[in-house]
């Protein structure tokens, strides 16, 4: 499925946040083909800086938990809930689950390792419609 010509220009954008580069590289790959048009970033404080000219574009913050810097996944989910309510927020680690009081209410956890069918499953339960790319709206 993926992104065609014809509507890689209006596609929604996510924001994909690993200090991997492997796993970055295959966040990105899933959600582009999901039919996000990706962003990518190293640490929490690049995503950041990245949303604080750009997130009127972003419907999607997807980021480990679990990177260099002051900004950990946790940080970064209430960090774009205070300042960007609108965009959704899933978080993602295969060494820490959040405890209470971690995250705010409103992002969703995964654990790794994550494959395509269990992020695209599980974007197309939590994201409302209007935020989906056209492939999620139609996933089965």
């Amino acid at each position: 499925m993926g992104l065609t010509l014809m509507d890689v220009s209006t596609a929604p954008y996510a924001l994909v946040v690993d200090d991997d580069p492997l796993i970055l590289m295959d966040a990105r790959d899933i959600l582009e083909e999901a039919g996000f048009r990706c962003h990518d970033r190293d640490t929490g404080a690049e995503a950041i800086e990245l949303l604080e000219t750009h997130a009127e574009g972003v419907v999607l913050v997807f980021s480990d938990v679990e990177m260099p810097g002051d900004v950990d996944g946790f940080a970064l989910a209430r960090h774009v809930c205070e300042h960007w309510p609108w965009i959704e927020i899933v978080i993602a680690s295969g060494r820490i689950k959040p405890q209470p009081g971690d995250m705010p209410d409103k992002p969703t956890f995964i654990g790794k390792p994550f494959n395509q069918r269990f992020v695209h499953d599980h974007l197309s339960e939590k994201l409302p419609e209007e935020k989906k790319p056209e492939p999620l709206k139609h996933a089965v």
